[in-house]
């Protein structure tokens, strides 16, 4: 019979896990603090060590739930504002940020029914929750866990990762590489949705392309992905013989995204803009 997920939760405390004093020895909770647990179990997602996630994210659930529950019950949507004041809701942010985490780790175990039990706590109770990426700014657990569940409804193998620009910039050059229009779209069109208003505002904020150092031109992360993305989009679209779309693709690049930088692992930057303005001339636009 398959194990539910609260059946799984008392699986790992009691025979992986042991006694609440085995735990102490065997895991470093740091501080104790939300935000010290939650960066743990991270860590823990990232080595694919699923006991580690569970007894970080656990620890969080069990220490900061009720502080949560009552910032979420204080709010009638996002909250906005400076990052401070988005701050303030720390407990929510990490609680649904681990129950996030809980849910990859499960699915990345192939434990589907308890993957959706995770993602539908997130949504179901802690929808306002925001969580800090290092680039710089704030993306929306319960909104990607909707994107998981979705993908795990239809079967779909699509991985959208940490939602980085620059992972679903990679991902989408694969799709385009695999001759998967449909998964090139996806990827592309979740980078548009997450980064191109911060792409937009690097792009305003210059007059030329960034050149002093390598390091200069990679602070504009999000322009760079943004703009190398549509010119993915673009070459999908094109291949597809679909002309239309990919002229679309490669103008709104060059209209919007002009300054936009890529990176070639071989050791330079080449120019999206430059070879999407090459591609429509060769279209006739």
């Amino acid at each position: 019979m398959k194990m539910g997920f609260l059946g799984v939760m008392f699986l790992v405390s009691t025979l992986i896990i042991g006694s609440p004093s085995q735990v102490s020895a065997a895991y470093n909770f740091g501080d104790y603090r939300s935000e010290t647990l939650t960066t743990k179990a991270w860590n823990a997602l990232k080595e694919g060590d699923l006991e580690a996630v569970l007894v970080y994210t656990n620890k969080c659930v069990e220490m900061y739930t009720d502080q949560a529950r009552k910032m979420q019950s204080s709010l009638t949507g996002y909250p906005t504002g400076s990052n401070d004041q988005i701050f303030s809701y720390w407990a929510l942010n990490d609680i649904a940020t681990s129950l996030f985490i809980q849910g990859e780790s499960y699915r990345k175990a192939n434990k589907t029914d308890e993957a959706k039990a995770a993602y539908n706590r997130v949504i179901n109770e802690f929808s306002y929750g925001q969580a800090w990426d290092p680039q710089g700014w704030f993306w929306k657990p319960a909104e990607a866990a909707r994107d998981k569940l979705s993908m795990l409804e239809s079967g779909s193998t699509m991985d959208f990762g940490d939602y980085t620009s620059s992972f679903l910039t990679t991902q989408a050059w694969k799709a385009l590489a695999a001759d998967k229009q449909d998964e090139v779209s996806a990827y592309v069109n979740k980078a548009l949705e997450l980064y191109a208003v911060k792409a937009k505002q690097m792009q305003d904020s210059l007059t030329e392309y960034p050149w002093e150092s390598k390091d200069k031109i990679f602070e504009y992360w999000a322009l760079n992905d943004v703009g190398t993305s549509l010119y993915i989009q673009g070459e999908a679209l094109r291949k597809a013989g679909k002309n239309a779309e990919a002229k679309q693709a490669y103008q709104k690049l060059v209209d919007q995204y002009f300054y936009a930088q890529c990176w070639d692992p071989k050791g330079w930057f080449w120019k999206p803009a430059e070879a999407a303005q090459q591609a429509l001339d060769e279209l006739g636009g």
